[in-house]
C-alpha cells in the first residue's frame, strides 16, 4: 500500500492512462479502498475526474 501521496499520484494517474477503466479497478489493482486513495490524494488538493479518469489539482 502506497502512502506517500505524490508517490500514489503519479502511479494512479500512470495506472488510470494505460490500464485501468475506473477508480474501482484501479483501487482492485492498488490493494487499496476507492476512499482510501481519494483521502490520501485530498491532502494534496487533487481529486478523481471521471470525465479524463484522472487525479486532477483542485
Amino acid at each position: 500500500m502506497v502512502k506517500d501521496p505524490n508517490i500514489l499520484l503519479s502511479m494512479a494517474n500512470c495506472k488510470l492512462r494505460d490500464c485501468c477503466r475506473d477508480l474501482d479497478d484501479l483501487s482492485d489493482k492498488l490493494d487499496m479502498s476507492v476512499e482510501e486513495i481519494i483521502s490520501i490524494l485530498k491532502t494534496i488538493d487533487y481529486e478523481y475526474e471521471k470525465s479524463c479518469n484522472q487525479f486532477v489539482k483542485k
